[in-house]
């Protein structure tokens, strides 16, 4: 049900195929993000005609409100959230740092304090299985524990070492589940594995060794975009992905800024999601291959052009720079939404021109194509058009 099948390749970019019960992802591909079964401001049918194909939702969120219950009883996130399309959910896995300030993590699970009304709230390893499944994702992620950054390397350590445990848990409780249900068979969602171990080569590859015998149907990049810089998180996913199985899907948790896009498949990634696109539309930040456009700023006021004339979303056949740059100083709704859209289209132009330049065998090409017009201007004062060198590297697979 999970077949994944390669069909291009160059370097180590690929494109490939990715089926799931509600339909075949092509790949590489970028998951809008819907946190709360919904991406902020977007329709389930304008999400469709941006060329979306499957979007991310939040067990922990999703768990406080409205309760995996409500969303079963719909018959799952496609019937609760009328979005056809696949969806994967995050373990809540995530909120164990961005929340560290309101949790507490023990060898058996994490106890968070409800950010909504300060109650307690219980995630393990069973219950976020427990609660996927109810979600009824086509992928659903192992509950584990991301290090902030920077972490001690102990710390590190010691989280990877936890997340293998919690990993086999999550592997025990999908198959039991199977077994005790007879309307529903393992194979009705993939759990994939996450890859920890900060920016340590050393510490991931002790994540691999211990995490590669799982054999599940994905894996993960986890752990990255928290903090780092931009040479040390292409390091370890680099390393990462190059000693991953080649069969199945690569996952990069978190990762959605164009540059990083670009660089991620030249390393071998297949998959991303980020909340990025959304956020910046609502702080009134339009994405394009010219870098990110201020629509706060005096220039898009009188500018009667799109906001991108290659782009074929609803606002950039629709409306001008300054209808929209007049909607955000006027705090209408509409102009974040349709920012938002605009933002989401890009990245999915962006992975459609991806995939297109690995079928055509010139992907490296194409990326540094890209980059030189996309870091014009934030180059070095010697190289007017220089790309940056972790960058250049990325794209060599020389990491």
């Amino acid at each position: 049900m999970f077949e994944f099948t390669v069909t291009a390749q160059s370097g180590r970019a690929r494109t490939a195929t990715f089926a799931t019960p509600h339909g075949t992802v092509q790949t590489p591909m970028f998951m809008p993000v819907g946190t709360q079964g919904t991406v902020k401001g977007i329709s389930p049918q304008e999400l469709t005609e941006i060329g979306s194909q499957i979007v991310l939702a939040n067990t922990y969120h999703l768990l406080l409100r409205p309760g995996p219950e409500l969303v079963a009883a719909h018959g799952g996130l496609p019937g609760f959230t009328a979005y056809p399309g696949p969806f994967l959910t995050d373990s809540g896995g995530f909120q164990v740092m961005s929340l560290g300030h309101m949790r507490q993590i023990t060898e058996e699970g994490v106890t968070f304090k409800s950010h909504l009304d300060g109650s307690a709230v219980y995630l393990s390893p069973e219950r976020s299985m427990e609660v996927q499944r109810a979600l009824g994702a086509d992928v659903i992620m192992a509950f584990d524990e991301c290090p902030p950054y920077p972490a001690e390397r102990d710390y590190v350590r010691s989280s990877l070492e936890r997340t293998v445990r919690w990993l086999e848990r999550c592997q025990r409780a999908q198959l039991e589940s199977a077994r005790s249900e007879s309307e529903r068979s393992e194979s009705e969602q993939a759990l994939f594995a996450i890859v920890q171990g900060g920016i340590h080569q050393d510490l991931r590859q002790q994540s691999l060794d211990a995490t590669l015998p799982f054999a599940t149907p994905g894996f993960a990049i986890g752990g990255l975009a928290v903090g780092e810089g931009k040479a040390e998180m292409y390091g370890a996913v680099g390393y990462t992905a190059a000693r991953l199985p080649t069969s199945k899907p690569r996952y990069l948790m978190g990762v959605g800024h164009p540059e990083d896009l670009v660089a991620g498949i030249a390393l071998g990634v297949d998959l991303f999601d980020c909340v990025y696109p959304t956020r910046t539309g609502r702080f009134g930040y339009a994405l394009s291959d010219d870098g990110r456009l201020n629509m706060n700023s005096s220039a898009p006021r009188t500018s009667l052009e799109p906001i991108d004339p290659d782009c074929d979303c609803y606002a950039c056949r629709h409306y001008t720079r300054s209808y929209l740059a007049h909607l955000i100083r006027a705090e209408e709704m509409l102009a974040p939404r349709m920012l938002s859209l605009h933002n989401l289209r890009y990245l999915h132009r962006l992975v459609e021109r991806a995939r297109a330049a690995i079928d055509q065998g010139r992907y490296s090409e194409w990326a540094l194509e890209w980059a030189g017009r996309y870091f014009k201007g934030k180059a070095k004062a010697d190289e007017e058009h220089a790309t940056p060198e972790w960058f250049i590297r990325a794209v060599a697979a020389d990491f």
